[in-house]
């Protein structure tokens, strides 16, 4: 890494959170970081075109917001509404296009469950009862120590972790900087240590993610890149190549590095819309996308919860909203989406670069309940 090159991943971790702009750095992380490339194939997969105007507005804590101007504030670079196949609503901002590859955020990690389900319907694993270090023993000795695969992708690993974006000495953004310095992905994921019992309370910690990273390049021999490439996306007929950040060694940042297009975050989105199923063949198994989005312990439920930090309920790597009727969103910082919707079909992908975000550590620093009720608001409004 030259001096030019670590100047600019040092000033990349210090802008976060910092309420900088980050229109520009968001959709150029591959002239900042190292970066494996995901290549498309094959024709790409049509969505059809049934274009409808957006609701002026919508509900959140009483009152009634300006749907419009949410999106100017939150600093939307691109929103994508697809209902039955048709795109009802496509938008982009800040010199964003249909071709911007996106920062994802942890958008990333249900990307990374849908590998690990997939990965463990070809037995290269043998459940996620089983505890990591069976398959990864570099982490012996650390926070994941004899843990349960299926407690790391329900975030409740257990490990020592504090995530609040706002506190420059949170563990997340000491992580943030020494990835920037150049320290290896790995060699961070081992030194998390325990605290709490696993499986008991749902502690969102990033790490976790980067753990089941580890995993499913040890099981399957190949990089997360290379694994996604083959099983994902040169099935989907995807419209462009995306690429994920690396470390030094070649190991991509799992909890968040990956960089895609609005169109096909939608395209991986349909995927679970249908079940796992594309176009006849079955890329991901059903039961893995129904065990996604079921939390199946009290811990994970939605709601207040004296055993979460969030009240929103959690699956394995997938949100769950308060009051679900079926649906569920992956979440990125920053304000990264896709929120999907079964009993609709309806599927809604939205990046943002949200320059206020984690200015404070409730909902009015993040603003995700809020964008939850606007996405249900734009249902509410095609279904009429």
């Amino acid at each position: 890494m030259d001096e030019s090159q670590s100047d600019r991943r040092l000033e990349f971790a210090a802008s976060l959170f910092s309420g900088q702009p980050q229109f520009e750095r968001f959709r150029s992380c591959d002239a900042i970081f190292p970066t494996a490339t995901i290549q498309r194939s094959g024709p790409v997969f049509p969505f059809g075109s049934a274009l409808r105007e957006l609701p002026e507005s919508y509900s959140f804590e009483g009152s009634a917001r300006s749907l419009s101007e949410f999106l100017r504030e939150v600093d939307t670079t691109g929103l994508l509404v697809v209902k039955d196949d048709d795109i009802a609503f496509e938008q982009y901002w800040h010199g964003y296009t249909q071709q911007t590859r996106c920062l994802s955020m942890s958008v990333a990690k249900s990307f990374v469950s849908a590998l690990i389900g997939i990965a463990l319907d070809e037995a290269h694993f043998k459940s996620i009862e089983d505890p990591i270090t069976r398959y990864v023993p570099e982490l012996k000795g650390s926070g994941y120590d004899g843990v349960r695969i299926k407690d790391i992708l329900q975030m409740s690993s257990g490990v020592r972790w504090n995530e609040d974006y706002s506190d420059p000495e949170s563990d997340i953004n000491r992580f943030a900087k020494a990835w920037a310095f150049g320290s290896s992905l790995d060699d961070c994921t081992r030194g998390c240590v325990p605290e709490l019992p696993p499986g008991s309370f749902n502690r969102y910690v990033s790490m976790d993610t980067q753990a089941l990273g580890m995993l499913l390049v040890r099981t399957t021999g190949e990089s997360l890149s290379k694994y996604l490439e083959d099983r994902i996306w040169k099935k989907l007929g995807m419209e462009c190549d995306a690429y994920w950040m690396t470390d030094e060694d070649g190991m991509e940042l799992a909890l968040g590095g990956l960089c895609v297009t609005l169109r096909d975050y939608a395209r991986f989105g349909r995927l679970y819309l249908r079940g796992g199923d594309w176009e006849g063949q079955q890329v991901i198994p059903a039961q893995w996308v129904r065990d996604s989005v079921s939390p199946d312990a009290p811990h994970l439920q939605p709601g207040l919860n004296d055993a979460s930090e969030s009240e929103l309920g959690y699956g394995l790597q997938w949100w769950l909203p308060n009051n679900p009727d079926g649906e569920y969103l992956a979440i990125g910082v920053y304000g990264q989406f896709i929120y999907l919707y079964p009993k609709e079909q309806l599927l809604i992908t939205k990046t943002s670069a949200n320059r206020n975000y984690a200015q404070t550590d409730d909902e009015a620093g993040v603003r995700e309940l809020e964008h939850i009720e606007m996405f249900r608001a734009i249902a509410g409004h095609l279904r009429r």
